[in-house]
């Protein structure tokens, strides 16, 4: 079975630390036709951009945190509910039903679910066809930067909230039904038995798929975003992931890309060591013991 785990501990090893080292241009100036070897040493003056207030960077920075924020309470909290709500149904062939075609969106590509929220609310999509065949102002959706975040939004639930569920429904199983049986006969209703016995038994999960979230917190997209900052330009759809792109892939400036990319990184494992000990203060596992 070691031998079987190879090729995927290899990959890991080359593409997550491995490819580490590569931080080291954020200290350069660096040129892809000279390399690392025998690009120029700058020091810190890549993170220039960082410090002296630039205002693309700044806008980038802003357009980040409060994506982050949207889906850290809407898009987050999405497959716990939806978690309660499938566990809820008696039939288990409805369950299995249900959960098979929540789980579809998952495995579509951001190209392909793009497009379809486009053909839905785009300006010849179903939805502007429809209010035009009534005589009524159509609406500016996919194009509005004013409904951007919210369609944003909808777009990574729809996307992955049926997939992120399997891990409480697997929790949900695990919880002694005995429990609800006792709440019962002490008069619980059902939504005090999800208060006082269901959320309980999920907490160490939510938790420890909190933590998680927050390392990740400040990458929110780049494919989703970048296939509709056309559409809506780049003072609403212009993240730290796509500000890397833009002006490192496309516009050489290597260094101060990877420097804008290993702050970004670092403010990501610093957040979940805070959580993770505040975790382990309220009593929680968290990602790890100390």
């Amino acid at each position: 079975m070691l031998l079987l785990a190879l090729p995927g501990i290899a990959v890991i090893v080359v593409f997550q630390y491995v490819a580490l080292g590569g931080n080291v241009i954020a200290f350069q100036d660096f040129q892809p036709y000279l390399g690392i070897g025998r690009s120029l040493w700058v020091g810190f003056e890549n993170f220039s951009v960082l410090f002296n207030g630039d205002p693309e960077f700044l806008q980038a920075l802003r357009n980040t945190l409060l994506i982050t924020a949207l889906q850290t309470v809407f898009v987050f909290p999405a497959p716990i509910v939806l978690a309660l709500l499938l566990n809820s149904l008696v039939s288990n062939r409805v369950k299995q039903a249900v959960q098979s075609v929540l789980y579809l969106p998952h495995f579509l590509s951001w190209v392909i679910v793009v497009a379809i929220f486009q053909q839905m609310l785009g300006g010849a999509g179903l939805l502007n066809n429809w209010i035009r065949s009534r005589g009524l102002e159509t609406i500016d959706i996919i194009g509005n930067p004013d409904t951007f975040y919210a369609l944003i939004t909808s777009q990574v639930i729809w996307k992955d909230t049926g997939w992120a569920t399997i891990l409480f429904l697997a929790v949900l199983s695990q919880i002694d039904r005995s429990l609800y049986e006792a709440s019962a006969m002490d008069g619980a209703t059902r939504m005090r038995q999800i208060w006082h016995v269901t959320l309980p038994g999920m907490r160490p999960i939510i938790i420890l798929l909190f933590i998680l979230k927050l390392g990740d917190s400040l990458s929110v997209g780049f494919e989703q975003l970048v296939l509709q900052q056309q559409a809506v330009g780049l003072g609403v759809a212009q993240v730290l992931d796509t500000y890397v792109y833009n002006n490192g892939i496309l516009g050489g400036a290597w260094g101060v890309s990877a420097a804008v990319g290993l702050v970004k990184g670092l403010v990501g494992l610093v957040l979940v060591l805070v959580a993770n000990k505040v975790a382990h203060i309220f009593g929680e596992e968290g990602v790890y013991r100390a």
